[in-house]
């Protein structure tokens, strides 16, 4: 089993330039995660499911103006939870960062969210929800380290048989990028073999981070029955991927959907009518452009997502007992 490097915590926040911040309410049984730059970096989009919740996406697409952004913001709470950006920008605003417009400054902040609104948590918030402030909370709290499992925007978060969660891991590929994957995996689809305990991602498994079982010595055709949530529940993974490689917003775009695959390893099944699954890319640019770009990007898009694979597991590993039973409580012995 490979060993991890004393300069590393196998989180996304190991790619150089950014930070994470969770913020949950346990009563509300829902959260926020926000992804914090050091300063503005490309980044774009794609958006993989059949019913998307989402602000400010349209902009990282590659023929679109913005060419920084200063954050991003990941949260429960359907379209509710699209109020998040709005904390986040206010704390970004008070620290001067943001899209000079004249004398103004606009912090950019693409979300995006997932349902979470049938968990069992008290919704009943008022007039307004309560993200715009959890989400303010979540970006004073950014650091290089944050928890995984039931915390932040994973608090809520559900499969098909098992809590969701916050899952997150890195990587380096062969010509020294550093690649990092944050998932909230609220999934349509189940990540784990038939009634567990495997995980589908198994095989690009690293450090026994999400229990080190592998496969099963054989699947069966029990094994593979397709178990989904099913009826008109909405269901969201959410991904962030990172690099710390140089890339246009044209090639950080192609890694979105490259790291898109990840989703297709790690859950049966992804991207249906009623997923919202997005996956945003991102590079801080740390590192310089490569001598040969497209040859270098194959290989980063390659490994985000094997790293995506390997974090939506993580979260699910990771994730309390709820509502639904955690997978270390049903397997964890």
């Amino acid at each position: 089993m490979p060993q991890l490097l004393a300069n590393r915590q196998n989180l996304v926040t190991d790619v150089a330039g950014l930070a994470v911040g969770n913020w949950h309410d346990d009563r509300l049984r829902s959260g926020v995660t926000a992804i914090l730059f050091d300063k503005p970096v490309v980044a774009s989009c794609t958006i993989l499911g059949g019913a998307p919740g989402s602000r400010d996406t349209e902009s990282l697409s590659p023929e679109m103006l913005v060419d920084g952004v200063d954050a991003l913001v990941l949260s429960g709470g359907s379209a509710f939870g699209l109020d998040a950006a709005s904390g986040v920008q206010a704390y970004l605003r008070e620290q001067g960062r943001g899209f000079a417009v004249g004398p103004a400054q606009v912090p950019i902040v693409p979300s995006a969210i997932c349902f979470d609104l049938l968990n069992g948590g008290d919704k009943t918030w008022g007039r307004y929800p309560p993200y715009r402030e959890m989400a303010y909370e979540a970006a004073r709290a950014a650091s290089r380290s944050f928890a995984l499992g039931s915390a932040g925007a994973g608090f809520g978060a559900t499969t098909v048989s098992l809590r969701g969660g916050l899952g997150s891991v890195s990587a380096v590929t062969t010509g020294g990028y550093t690649v990092g994957a944050l998932a909230v995996v609220n999934s349509l689809g189940s990540p784990i073999i038939g009634d567990g305990p495997h995980f589908w991602a198994a095989p690009w498994e690293q450090y026994g981070e999400f229990g080190g079982l592998g496969l099963p010595p054989v699947i069966t055709p029990e094994m593979l029955k397709l178990a989904w949530k099913g009826g008109p529940t909405l269901a969201t993974t959410l991904v962030v991927v990172a690099t710390d490689a140089t890339l246009t917003k044209a090639e950080a775009k192609r890694l979105a959907l490259m790291a898109g695959g990840g989703l297709a390893r790690a859950l049966r099944l992804s991207g249906a009518p009623f997923d919202g699954d997005t996956v945003f890319a991102a590079a801080t640019g740390a590192k310089p452009r490569p001598a040969e770009p497209l040859n270098a990007l194959t290989e980063i898009g390659a490994v985000a997502a094997d790293c995506v694979a390997r974090a939506i597991a993580r979260g699910v590993y990771a994730a309390d007992p709820g509502d639904l039973p955690a997978w270390k409580q049903r397997f964890g012995k």
